[in-house]
């Protein structure tokens, strides 16, 4: 009885010790450009779904990025049609602030007065 308990707990524990030891050579080899494929970090992604839409219960609007170019797709009909291609993505730009200055030519009234009293 023991003896299978023994085993199993070795088993276990060189099994432990093997992951430790991948996650340790991911860390310090990650570096070395020939294990950097197997150990190093995974490339930029080139491809995005920015998004999508239902036409209706069959058919699919996609609005696909790939490499900062964006393609209009419908899928789910009889054949899938690419609509546009070539779309150059939104820039996000925020409005433009409006002028901190008074929007009125009058001089501002002070509290209590009424319009034509000074």
């Amino acid at each position: 009885m023991w003896d299978i308990l023994t085993y199993l707990f070795l088993i276990v524990l060189i099994a432990g010790a093997l992951i430790a030891a991948a996650l340790v050579a991911r860390g310090y080899l990650g570096g070395i450009p020939a294990l950097a494929g197997v150990f190093g970090p995974s490339p930029d992604r080139r491809l995005d779904v920015v998004e999508h839409t239902a036409v209706d219960n069959r058919r699919r609007l996609i609005l696909v990025r790939r490499d900062n170019v964006e393609h209009l797709i419908m899928t789910g009909g009889p054949v899938d049609v690419v609509i546009e291609t070539g779309i150059a993505p939104r820039t996000a730009t925020r409005p433009e602030l409006v002028d901190q200055q008074a929007v009125f030519s009058r001089a501002p009234r002070a509290v209590g007065s009424a319009a034509g009293e000074k």
